[in-house]
């Protein structure tokens, strides 16, 4: 009995000897567990929860005290929401960024504090980056360690030349290789006789690659991108997913709709469960580079009369869905004002471009890249044309709109600009919006909606008005929700995009420019045209629809120079004004 009971601790010891062994050898990192990333986002669900049940209890409603409290307990509830994204990663740093452009939504707290995320991202090892393209391109390599080199022959660690060498693998077999020294090893000389520690370069790079930095040129929330050369001598951008995203995001996905019910349950204003909805239909998409690729040659070929737009092309034959490589290009991020001042890049072209290009994506081809954050849109003056340069990447997240979706979301920016409260009503109850129209225009232009009446396009926006929208958002909450529950799917990805884009004009100091509306005017025109000549069949007809659409665009481009004009000589004005006094 006495044996038996011993055998009890001693089978469990080599249990929990083996098992450790086996956790050591697959360097298991905790994080990764299910059951860690769910109690995680658990518990600070729970946290944040009850800071909001409890915290105003004692503090009367509508005072400048409740106010107060509120304004700290949104800023330390997204702090810790920002703290659970940087841990959890992957999906949740995704969604978190989402969150962060939702300036027409959450409180002001919530949108700076994770607007942050876009510069926090994860970064993953060399060897997990080798991991995911030995996998992806098939090559059966085994894993690179440093190695300890016993050296037959006492050489000079500078000599380079085929070296007959015994390795020890690992500390477990006693092995025979030929090495090109300086190709493969980078030897350091110990201070005993004919022993070296080695280094060796991967082989697998070596075969893809002339050159491969080690260095991320930029990581994000599901991957991060090298800069290398190809063995013609080609530059190119290696975009590798991080190894783990894929197996966990459906898993992240259902933890954040389990915790989002039971939000939901406490606070039956808080409805975002749109948002799940949408993180479970585009996270698969966003995850195969391949849709990125085939996404980015078709938006290069229905954009390819805007000379200044660049679409880095794609290697084909060394992509895959985790693994893209693509055309190396380099430029300042579009928001970085001291970037285009130091290389010469006119500031209110590069906005205008940016409007013309998103215009004729959304207005004309209904096909929208739904990701443009400054990471994604760089800029740079061309080396031959000397002209300024637009360069759009990452093409994981594209919206394609059904035709009559576009056509009244064409509609509605008509009415929305020209001061049409009619069309205004009519096309966003087209849209869904029902009833909450005008809430609907409010956030869809990020204006007010005395704003909305008075004209988008001939009233400038104030700092008083972006902070009348901040407060509202927190008031109309449930509303809110409610709208954006009843509009298209379509419509939250453009709302997204819209908002991102704005963050971007309001960095340039350029949003709500005249010219930006021009291009959006100009788009719109030519969209409901061409959908008019698709549905008639009489020449004469759609001559006549023609007619009109050039008669409109020239009205639009007189317009536009007569703006030119009084800006010029407004401009000229205040120059002899100045020259005067002086």
């Amino acid at each position: 009995m006495a044996l038996r009971l011993l055998k009890v601790p001693t089978l469990a010891t080599a249990v929990f000897a083996s098992s450790g062994f086996y956790l050591y050898n697959r360097r298991l990192d905790f994080n990764d567990l299910s059951l860690i990333r769910f109690g995680r986002a658990a518990a600070t669900t729970a946290v944040i929860s009850y800071d909001y049940l409890t915290a105003f209890n004692n503090v009367e409603y509508g005072t400048k005290e409740y106010w107060a409290l509120k304004s700290k307990v949104h800023q330390r509830s997204a702090e810790r929401l920002r703290d659970l994204c940087c841990a959890n990663r992957g999906t949740f740093i995704k969604v978190g960024q989402h969150l962060g452009a939702l300036d027409y939504l959450l409180p002001q707290e919530y949108t700076s504090t994770l607007k942050v995320l876009h510069s926090r991202a994860p970064q993953s090892s060399m060897d997990e980056i080798e991991q995911v393209i030995r996998e992806d391109l098939g090559k059966e390599l085994p894993p690179f360690r440093p190695l300890l080199c016993l050296c037959c022959l006492c050489l000079p660690h500078h000599q380079s030349h085929l070296t007959h060498y015994h390795l020890m693998l690992s500390g477990y077999t006693l092995t025979y290789h030929y090495f090109a020294v300086t190709d493969l090893l980078q030897i350091t000389p110990s201070t005993q006789d004919g022993v070296y520690m080695c280094t060796p370069t991967s082989t697998l790079l070596s075969e893809l690659f002339a050159f491969f930095d080690e260095t991320p040129q930029g990581a994000a929330s599901l991957a991060q991108v090298h800069k290398a050369v190809l063995h013609d001598g080609k530059t190119v951008a290696v975009k590798v997913q991080h190894p783990k995203v894929q197996r966990q995001s459906s898993k992240d996905i259902l933890v954040m709709e389990v915790l989002l019910r039971g939000v939901h349950w406490l606070f039956p204003d808080f409805a975002f469960m749109w948002l799940v909805e949408e993180a479970k239909k585009n996270m698969p998409l966003e995850l195969n580079f391949l849709n990125e690729g085939h996404n980015s040659e078709m938006i290069s070929k229905k954009l390819s009369h805007l000379t200044f737009l660049k679409v880095p092309m794609i290697h084909w034959d060394l992509s895959t869905k985790r693994v893209l490589i693509m055309e190396f290009a380099d430029g300042g991020q579009v928001n970085d004002r001291e970037y285009m001042k130091e290389h010469g890049i006119n500031v209110n072209e590069i906005s205008e471009n940016l409007g013309k290009m998103y215009s004729e994506m959304i207005f004309i081809h209904g096909f929208v890249h739904c990701d443009p954050h400054p990471g994604n849109v760089l800029v740079r003056k061309c080396q031959k044309s000397k002209k300024a340069e637009i360069i759009l990447l990452d093409h994981g997240l594209y919206q394609v709109l059904q035709p009559d979706f576009r056509i009244n979301y064409c509609q509605l920016w008509q009415a929305l600009i020209n001061q049409d409260m009619s069309g205004v009503e009519r096309y966003s109850r087209k849209l869904g919006a029902g009833d909450l129209y005008p809430l609907f225009a409010c956030v869809l232009t990020a204006r007010s909606w005395t704003a909305v009446n008075s004209g988008i396009s001939y009233v400038p926006v104030t700092r008083s008005e972006d902070v009348e929208i901040q407060t509202n958002a927190a008031l109309y909450l449930p509303q809110i929700n409610d709208l954006l529950n009843r509009v298209p799917r379509q419509m939250l990805l453009l709302l997204k995009t819209n908002d991102l884009l704005r963050g971007i004009e309001t960095t340039l100091q350029t949003r709500a420019s005249s010219s930006s509306f021009i291009n959006m005017s100009r788009c719109c025109i030519r969209a409901l045209a061409r959908h008019k000549r698709s549905k008639i069949q009489s020449r004469r007809r759609r001559l006549q629809i023609s007619l009109t659409e050039s008669f409109n665009l020239w009205r639009l481009s007189i317009y536009e120079l007569f703006l030119w004009l009084k800006s010029s000589l407004l401009g000229l004005g205040f120059s002899t004004m100045l020259a005067f006094l002086q």
